[in-house]
C-alpha cells in the first residue's frame, strides 16, 4: 500500500511539485473502448526535522497524529506522511553513477538525474561553483574544501552533482557516489579564472573611490550583466531541473558574494526562492572569500583614495557596508529555503557537516490547502508537535500557484491586476527596468522609467508583409506608507516589416512619474497577448532630497538613440529641442554607435562678478547674484587605467532656467574605444561653491553588429505628485 501511495505522489509532484491546491478528474475514451483516467491533485509538502532540545538528536518514531500544521494560522488536514533516514539506506555499489549524461542541455530539459527512482533514500547534494563572482584564491579555497569533504567526510548515502557558472551555466557531473569522478570534476575548477568584479560598486561620490576597475561583471547578456539576475536565474534553472525528485535536495552554493548594483529585479529573487521551495531544495550559501581583514586605506588591488575618507572612517564604513551587502542576498536565499549561510570563516567544513546533519533524518508532511485561491500569495506555515521537549526545523512557507489559464476565462484586466497584487512574481517574459530622476522644481522630481522586453520574447503573427503583436503594460508606484502615488496602464501595438523582424533586438517602453523626495516601491507587469505569458519587475526606488546636498546632481543618462519628439507641453527632461533621448538600459554599446551623456547640476553656487567678467556664452542665462562656474569631464577606465577622457567643459551660466540647472550633453564616438568593459567616471566640480562629485557607471563596448537598433515604443504618462 505504501508503494502505491508513493507512486501516485510522484505523479502529483511531476505536475506541481509540492505546491498549490485543488484537484480534477477527467475520463477520455479511446477508440478501442478503453478509458484513460487523468487526475490532477496538488499537494503541499514540507520537511520537518525534529530534534531533542537537550541532546540535539533526531527524534524517531513519530506519527502523523503527533503533528499539527497551520497555513496562515488555519489548521490543515495532513494527507501524506513519511519518514526518511538516509544513513540507514542501502549503500550504492562502488563507483556508481546515476546518469551517464552531464550536459547543460540535460539541465535545461530537466533531465538532471534522468532516473529519479535511483535517488530515493539518499542524501542529494548539488555543489554549485559560481566562478564568475570568485577571485582565483576564493576558488582555491572552495575546491580544497570540496576535495576534503569528498576524500574524508563523504558518506555512503551521499550522492553529489557538480554545476558551475562562469560566462554561462554548465552541468559538469550528474549525481554520483564515485569519489574519483567527483575529484576529477572539482579539480577542473581549481585555478579557474573568475572575473572577480561582482562585489564592486558602480556608484561613487566625493567621499572616496578607488581607480580600479573592479566594479562590474562582464557577461554575454546585455541585461543580466547589470545585476544579480544571472546567478538567480541559474539557481532557478537548477531547482526546476530537480522538481521531479521528491526527496529533499541541498544546494551548496559557493560564491564570492552577490552585490546589488542599483535597481534590482526583486521578482528574480522571489522566483528563485519559489522554485527552490517547489523543488524541495534548501540552499546552503558559502562566502568563499572567507574571513577578511579590511584595510581602511585599501590594499594593493585598489587605487589610492580621494578626499578625507581614509581619515574620517568613511572609507572603512563603506567597505563594511559593501561586504555586508554582498552577503545579505546569500543569507536571504538560505533562510527562505530552509538552508543556512556560512560567512566570515576560512573553514568551509561546517557547511558540509550541516547538510549531512540536516538531512540525516526528517519527516515529510503533506496537506491539501483549504485555501483554493490560485492567487500567487505567500502562505506562511507553522508546524507544532504534541510535546515540548523538542525543537522543529522547517521552511517558513511557500507561494501559492497562479494559473493564468484558469483565470483567462475571467476578465483579462483582472489577470493583470491580480498579478500586480500577487507576491509570486511572473517571469515567463523577461522584463528589465531602469529609473532615473531629474528635479523639475523645488521638492518635485520627474522620474523617467524605461522598460525593456527582448524581442525574442514576443511572438509575432504574420499579417501580409508585416508581423504584428501587442503587449499590455500595467505599473504602479507606492510610497513608504503603501499608498499608490502613480500608475500606468497601456497597450502597445507593434507592427514590423520582414526586414525589421529579422533584425529586431528588443522593445523599449518609456513612461514617467512626478514624485516628491522619499522612498518608493515600483512594480510593472507585462503581458504578451498571443499566449498570455506574463513578466514582472519590481524594485525599491529612492528619490533624493537635495536640500542639504552641496552639489545637486541629477541621474546620468547614457543613450545611443535620440528620436524626434514634437510634444509641445512636457515635463520630461529627456525631451530637448524637439528630440527625445532614449536611455540605454543595458549600458551595452557598439563601436559603430555614438554614446550620448546627459545630466544636470541644480542651483550651482555663484561667484562675485566684476567688470572683467565676460558675458555668458550664447544660449546661457546669467541670474542675478553673480556667475556660476561648473566644470565637468568624463573619463573611461579599464583595468584601473584611464584610456580616454573628454575635453573639460566649463559652464559659466544657467542654461536651463525653468529648472535652475546647468545641463551638460556629451557625444562620444565609440570607434576610438576597443571592445571591452569600462568604468566611466563623470567628474563634476562646482568651483564657485567648492563642492564636487565623481559618480561612476559601468558600460560595455562591443564590436560592430548587423542587428538594427531596438524597436522603441514610447509614451509619456505623468503621474500625480505625492
Amino acid at each position: 500500500m505504501r508503494r502505491i501511495t508513493s507512486a501516485v505522489l510522484a505523479g502529483v509532484m511531476a505536475g506541481a511539485p509540492g505546491l498549490g491546491t485543488g484537484s480534477a478528474i477527467a475520463q477520455q475514451a479511446a477508440g478501442d473502448g478503453t478509458f484513460t483516467l487523468k487526475v490532477q491533485s496538488d499537494i503541499v509538502l514540507t520537511n520537518v526535522v525534529v530534534r531533542d532540545k537537550k541532546t540535539g538528536e533526531v527524534v524517531k518514531g513519530l506519527k502523523a497524529s503527533d503533528f499539527t500544521i497551520f497555513e496562515n494560522g488555519k489548521p490543515q488536514r495532513i494527507e501524506t506522511f513519511d519518514y526518511q533516514n538516509v544513513d540507514e539506506a542501502a549503500v550504492l555499489q562502488e563507483k556508481s553513477t546515476v546518469s551517464g549524461k552531464a550536459t547543460i542541455a540535460d539541465l535545461v530539459n530537466r533531465n538532471f538525474a534522468t532516473d529519479p527512482t535511483q535517488l530515493k533514500d539518499h542524501r542529494l547534494i548539488v555543489m554549485f561553483f559560481d566562478l564568475s563572482s570568485m577571485q582565483p584564491e576564493d576558488t582555491d579555497r572552495a575546491v580544497e574544501a570540496a576535495q576534503n569533504y569528498i576524500n574524508k567526510k563523504m558518506q555512503p548515502a551521499d550522492l553529489v552533482a557538480l554545476v558551475s557558472m562562469s560566462t554561462g551555466l554548465t552541468m559538469d557531473q550528474d549525481f554520483t557516489s564515485d569519489k574519483t569522478t567527483l575529484l576529477k570534476g572539482v579539480g577542473k575548477y581549481n585555478g579557474s579564472e573568475g572575473t572577480g568584479f561582482v562585489n564592486g560598486s558602480e556608484g561613487g561620490d566625493s567621499s572616496g573611490t578607488s581607480d580600479d576597475a573592479s566594479s562590474y561583471t562582464a557577461d554575454d547578456s546585455e541585461y543580466n550583466a547589470l545585476n544579480t539576475d544571472r546567478e538567480l536565474y541559474a539557481i532557478r534553472a537548477i531547482a526546476k531541473s530537480l522538481e521531479r525528485v521528491d526527496q529533499r535536495k541541498s544546494l551548496l552554493y559557493f560564491s564570492g558574494g552577490l552585490t546589488r548594483q542599483g535597481i534590482e529585479n526583486q521578482a528574480s529573487l522571489r522566483a528563485a526562492t519559489n522554485e527552490a521551495v517547489k523543488a524541495n531544495m534548501a540552499i546552503y550559501s558559502v562566502d568563499s572569500r572567507g574571513l577578511q581583514a579590511l584595510n581602511p586605506v585599501g590594499d594593493a588591488s585598489k587605487g589610492s583614495l580621494r578626499g578625507t575618507a581614509a581619515y574620517s572612517g568613511a572609507a572603512m564604513q563603506s567597505q563594511l557596508d559593501s561586504n555586508f551587502g554582498s552577503q545579505e542576498l546569500l543569507a536571504t536565499l538560505s533562510s527562505d529555503t530552509g538552508g543556512k549561510a556560512f560567512f566570515d570563516s576560512n573553514d568551509f567544513a561546517p557547511a558540509f557537516q550541516q547538510i549531512q546533519h540536516d538531512t540525516e533524518a526528517y519527516y515529510i508532511v503533506g496537506f491539501r490547502s483549504t485555501n483554493t485561491a490560485r492567487d500567487g500569495s505567500f502562505r506562511r506555515l507553522t508546524v507544532k508537535l504534541n510535546r515540548n521537549d523538542v525543537k522543529l526545523e522547517y521552511r517558513p512557507g511557500y507561494y501559492a500557484a497562479a494559473d493564468f489559464q484558469h483565470q483567462k476565462n475571467e476578465d483579462r484586466e483582472q489577470v493583470l491586476n491580480d498579478e500586480l497584487r500577487s507576491d509570486l512574481p511572473a517571469t515567463d517574459v523577461a522584463v528589465y527596468l531602469q529609473a532615473l530622476y531629474f528635479r523639475i522644481e523645488d521638492n518635485r522630481f520627474f522620474v523617467p522609467v524605461s522598460l525593456i522586453v527582448p524581442g525574442s520574447q514576443i511572438p509575432f503573427l504574420k499579417n501580409g508583409d508585416r508581423d504584428k503583436a501587442n503587449i499590455d503594460i500595467l505599473g504602479e508606484v507606492k510610497n513608504a506608507q503603501g499608498i499608490i502615488v502613480g500608475n500606468v496602464r497601456d497597450t502597445v501595438k507593434l507592427a514590423l516589416d520582414q526586414s525589421q523582424q529579422v533584425q529586431r533586438k528588443n522593445i523599449q517602453y518609456s513612461t514617467g512619474f512626478t514624485l516628491a523626495p522619499g522612498r518608493y516601491h515600483v512594480k510593472f507587469v507585462v503581458r504578451e497577448n498571443q499566449t498570455g505569458r506574463l513578466g514582472s519587475f519590481e524594485t525599491d526606488l529612492q528619490v533624493p532630497d537635495m536640500k542639504k546636498t552641496p552639489l545637486k546632481l541629477s541621474s546620468i543618462v547614457l543613450a545611443s538613440q535620440r528620436t524626434p519628439n514634437t510634444t509641445k507641453k512636457t515635463v520630461n527632461p529627456l525631451v530637448r529641442d524637439g528630440v527625445e533621448w532614449i536611455p540605454n538600459v543595458a549600458h551595452v554599446f557598439r563601436q559603430d554607435q555614438h554614446l550620448y551623456f546627459l545630466y544636470e547640476v541644480y542651483d550651482p553656487a555663484r561667484q562675485k562678478t566684476d567688470a572683467a567678467t565676460p558675458a555668458p556664452s550664447p544660449g546661457l542665462t546669467r541670474r542675478p547674484g553673480g556667475a556660476v562656474r561648473v566644470l565637468t569631464s568624463i573619463e573611461f577606465m579599464t583595468g584601473g587605467v584611464k584610456v580616454y577622457e573628454t575635453p573639460l567643459v566649463e559652464a559659466d551660466a544657467i542654461n536651463t532656467p525653468e529648472r535652475g540647472a546647468v545641463a551638460f550633453q556629451f557625444d562620444v564616438p565609440l570607434a576610438q574605444l576597443k571592445p571591452g568593459t569600462y568604468v566611466c567616471q563623470v567628474n563634476v566640480i562646482d568651483d564657485a561653491g567648492g563642492s564636487f562629485s565623481f559618480p561612476r557607471l559601468a558600460l560595455r563596448v562591443q564590436g560592430p553588429a548587423t542587428q538594427a537598433p531596438a524597436t522603441t515604443a514610447t509614451a509619456l504618462v505623468e503621474a500625480p505628485a505625492q
